[in-house]
């Protein structure tokens, strides 16, 4: 088990900072961590010996965010009267984290896909091949994908949203 930790300690830190960048919260951001390395713990006897440790961690990851977006949206958000709370302490948004906010409501523009794939690659810093791994995808799909989810923010943050207008008869 000291062997498995020993592994498993020094990438926490990366899956903490992609955990946070799909949820943008620091709960669930670490209960995904926690359910991800529980998960990686259960099943290291299924772990290919000559593979990416690192890759792996993030397909699960990956897998457990997604699986935990179908079943909200089978079973639907739950708000709690605790959250009510929240909403009068917030304080006034500063000057300095316009730009952040802006990047991370860019990056809530873009499609699960794109987003995943920009993360990976450009926050984790992992290769088109790694990513592609993670992701279950060709190499070329990874390249596209992040071609697109690059040009999308890059128009998000010169342009702003975009507002969608409907015809109404």
């Amino acid at each position: 088990m000291d062997e498995i930790a020993a592994q498993l300690e020094p990438q926490i830190p990366g899956l903490r900072r992609y955990a946070w960048a799909l949820l943008r919260d620091d709960e669930a951001a670490d209960d995904l961590v926690q359910d991800t390395l529980e998960r990686a713990i259960t099943r290291w006897h299924l772990r290919r010996r000559d593979g990416d440790l690192r890759a792996w961690l993030f397909t699960i990851q990956r897998n457990l965010f997604l699986g935990a977006i179908r079943q909200r949206n089978r079973r639907g958000t739950h708000v709690g009267t605790e959250a009510l709370d929240d909403v009068a302490a917030v304080p006034p948004a500063q000057e300095g984290t316009a730009n952040t906010r802006d990047v991370l409501s860019g990056l809530d523009t873009l499609p699960e896909e794109q987003r995943s794939v920009l993360l990976l690659v450009a926050v984790e810093d992992l290769s088109y091949e790694e990513a592609a791994r993670v992701l279950g995808v060709p190499t070329g799909t990874v390249m596209s994908r992040l071609s697109r989810a690059r040009e999308k923010l890059r128009n998000f943050m010169h342009m702003g949203p975009v507002a969608v207008l409907r015809r109404i008869k």
